[in-house]
């Protein structure tokens, strides 16, 4: 346990410590939010959907906690090309509490970046529905942490190089956000369509951080719990495979 806070803490040391990363990574975020919540906003309104900043809020707060968590365990990279990650694996520790201890920092590390996402949401003009609620937002935060910071920890371990970075956004990180109803509601999509959306994780993550904040559940709340524990556990089994069959 000691290891697997060691670097926990580690991790979120760093973090804290990189403020033009802290900075840069909202940039994605405050980009949609502005560009397509206030492009789009007069036209959602037209079609009797209320107000497009309430309903892309909770999306990019999810995307926030999406591209960081992945990230971070994608951060596995870098530590084996500056060994970091050799002297972390000869240690006389258990494998699988310090692929605990850096999935759990990149969960925090991405809970930290969605607060600070919905802050400037918050800014922007986003009101939650409800202050009661908020324990259970932060509960969907964390679920979606977890289940992409042990996702990343799986690719970061899989990886050798840089080379497949590209690979990665482009073909599983991007249309993973896009899939996830952060832009779009779920309801009377084309057959195809809701196939997809449900069989990405991050659309229950979305969806009960909607629910929560502006008590909009297309899923219902109990599905998107249910589905998060069971990926985030597939997930960390996988993570914790791929993490111990690195080679030093």
């Amino acid at each position: 346990m000691t290891a697997i806070y060691i670097l926990w803490l580690r991790e979120v040391k760093r973090y804290l410590r990189s403020k033009p990363q802290i900075i840069g990574s909202l940039a994605q975020p405050l980009l949609y939010l502005l560009v397509l919540g206030f492009g789009l906003g007069p036209v959602f309104q037209q079609s009797g959907q209320g107000s497009y900043i309430q309903f892309i809020a909770p999306g990019m707060v999810g995307m926030g906690i999406l591209f960081t968590s992945i990230f971070s365990g994608i951060g596995l990279l870098w530590d084996r090309q500056f060994g970091f990650l050799k002297e972390t694996l000869v240690a006389p520790v258990p494998r699988i509490q310090i692929m605990a201890g850096r999935t759990l920092g990149g969960a925090t590390i991405a809970m930290i970046q969605g607060t600070l996402v919905l802050v400037v949401c918050m800014i922007a003009g986003f009101r939650p529905q409800s202050l009661a609620a908020l324990p259970l937002a932060i509960l969907f935060m964390a679920m979606t942490a977890i289940v992409f910071a042990a996702l990343g920890t799986a690719i970061g371990s899989s990886l050798k190089d840089m080379q497949g970075f590209q690979f990665i956004m482009n073909f599983l990180v991007m249309p993973i956000f896009f899939l996830s109803g952060a832009l779009f509601p779920l309801n009377n999509l084309p057959t195809a369509l809701t196939i997809a959306t449900r069989l990405d994780p991050l659309s229950y993550g979305i969806d009960g951080l909607r629910g929560a904040f502006i008590g909009i559940s297309q899923i219902g709340f109990a599905t998107d719990l249910v589905v998060l524990s069971v990926v985030a556990m597939a997930f960390l089994a996988l993570g914790a495979r791929a993490f111990s069959r690195i080679q030093i």
